[in-house]
């Protein structure tokens, strides 16, 4: 990856229990600060982008647009409460473990065998959902 473009953050990380909005965040402020790469560019607003904003209740370009005009993560998080859907806490917890299995024994699990095979780095056995699958080709350890 060019020296100019920056990696979003990891799609583990979480913001008050809620994994993966960081990254979604990050990727918005990236994108729109012409850090992150063209390869992400399509995902926008898609995939666990759209699951994250279902789950929070909001539009995807809402809540970026919320994080260009400079809202910190605390503050995006903040509006998307206000102006999305309340959740109960057994509901996060759902959500939370949809997303961190997407790919293992689902409907997902056919693409991310595919996405596996087209880099020898993440042909592995150990990658079992696509949370590891993001983690392994951007480089981090699963």
């Amino acid at each position: 990856m060019s020296e100019d473009y920056q990696l979003p953050r990891s799609a583990r990380d979480e913001l008050e229990g809620i994994v993966y909005l960081p990254r979604l965040l990050d990727k918005a402020r990236l994108h729109h600060g012409g850090k992150l790469h063209p390869d992400y560019h399509a995902n926008l607003g898609i995939g666990m982008d759209l699951w994250t904003c279902q789950f929070l209740g909001v539009d995807y370009t809402d809540l970026a647009a919320q994080v260009i005009a400079g809202a910190t993560d605390e503050d995006a998080l903040a509006w998307a409460q206000e102006n999305g859907t309340t959740r109960p806490d057994f509901e996060k917890s759902w959500f939370c473990a949809y997303v961190k299995t997407r790919g293992f024994r689902d409907d997902m699990s056919a693409r991310l065998a595919e996405r596996k095979k087209d880099d020898p780095r993440t042909d592995r056995d150990d990658i079992l959902c696509f949370m590891d699958y993001i983690e392994v080709d951007e480089g981090r350890t699963i």
